[in-house]
């Protein structure tokens, strides 16, 4: 099902879509709520025969044929990757394009043009979240952020990149005249903005985030990513209380790594920038990896332990950590239009993206 849905006097809206390492969403204003759609950012290579793909096609698997063979895209290659005991493939690696990954660019493209669908008119504004440049690895956002925006001006919109920290300033701190600090735990990267009245004080990524935790946990144990993945987002509690050497334990001692390390680069930036003492910063946080109950928790205290020059009032979760940078863009995008912005008291349905690719795509 693609982002289509149009305003009540019939007028096409402006929508917001973020293409993550481990998933990508889209936002669109319906009425009096958000819809989002999602799609997982994955793909997995099945061997090609006809009544292969006809079944694929009859079962509105998301699929693509290119040179003799069958790429099945999104969430039903997590299920095909675990029902064949196999690894899925990834478009994008530490929160840009991968570069060893030749079939990235048309499993992206494929995605995108499901999540979005048809502009509503040539030029509709679409605020693409994407990564900083990080701090700690040699990366370059720039041809990314080019590569992806471009995939969707060519479908007839017309993309603006927007900061995936700002994102988050723009979807959660609303309430404080958009002053603190958006922390977006991804699954390549994590994004930070520090913000003063929605202006940027301080953005960075670090090249580190769930794909690291399950990578590491997955080493340590000598289980598959994918099974790691899958614990890891179904009921885990940073609680320390696992026993050690199974799933739940690695995954405990390399999140409270990443947070430690997280938190050493924001002290950094922030004694780097000369932030004022005086300020009083709530954090908002979003992204897949932050939510393992008790992970709010942990990162309070990591943050209070830094020495920061300033005080941090709260560390608050989104309620939807997956959508909630996507739903930023869509506030930043809403504004480009002029409309009125559906900040607060929405009703957000999560939506899944599912439908067959032709032959031709």
């Amino acid at each position: 099902m693609g982002c289509n849905a149009q305003s009540a006097a019939g007028v096409p809206m402006a929508k917001g879509l973020d293409v993550g390492t481990m998933n990508i969403t889209c936002a669109q204003r319906e009425e009096d709520k958000i819809v989002f759609t999602q799609q997982r950012n994955t793909f997995v290579q099945v061997e090609y025969s006809d009544i292969a793909e006809r079944m694929l096609s009859r079962s509105e698997v998301l699929h693509i044929r290119r040179d003799g063979e069958v790429f099945i895209v999104g969430e039903d290659a997590l299920n095909f990757a675990n029902i064949f005991n196999t690894e899925t493939r990834r478009p994008m690696s530490q929160g840009i394009l991968s570069r060893k990954e030749k079939s990235a660019i048309p499993m992206l493209q494929l995605i995108i043009e499901r999540l979005l669908g048809e502009p509503g008119r040539k030029g509709e504004p679409v605020y693409v979240v994407v990564p900083a440049n990080p701090v700690d690895a040699d990366l370059d956002a720039l041809y990314h952020s080019k590569t992806v925006t471009a995939l969707v001006d060519r479908l007839g919109y017309a993309a603006h990149p927007i900061n995936e920290g700002m994102a988050l300033v723009y979807s959660e701190l609303q309430d404080n005249n958009f002053t603190g600090m958006g922390i977006s735990w991804g699954a390549g990267m994590t994004n930070v903005c520090l913000s003063y009245c929605a202006v940027p004080v301080m953005q960075f990524s670090v090249g580190r985030g769930g794909d690291w935790i399950d990578r590491s946990a997955a080493a340590a144990t000598g289980l598959p990513v994918d099974k790691v993945t899958w614990r890891k987002e179904r009921g885990l509690k940073l609680d320390f209380g696992s026993k050690v050497g199974d799933i739940d334990g690695a995954l405990n001692v390399y999140y409270e790594n990443h947070i430690d390390y997280v938190v050493q680069h924001i002290a950094r930036e922030v004694k780097r920038k000369n932030v004022d003492e005086n300020l009083q910063v709530p954090v908002a946080i979003a992204g897949g990896t932050c939510q393992p109950a008790g992970f709010d928790r942990l990162l309070a205290e990591k943050l209070q332990a830094a020495g920061l020059p300033f005080q941090i009032a709260d560390v608050r979760r989104s309620d939807e950590p997956i959508f909630s940078p996507v739903r930023g863009a869509l506030v930043a995008a809403l504004s480009e239009e002029g409309g009125e912005t559906p900040i607060k008291a929405v009703k957000r349905p999560a939506q899944q993206a599912k439908r067959a690719a032709g032959k031709g795509h």
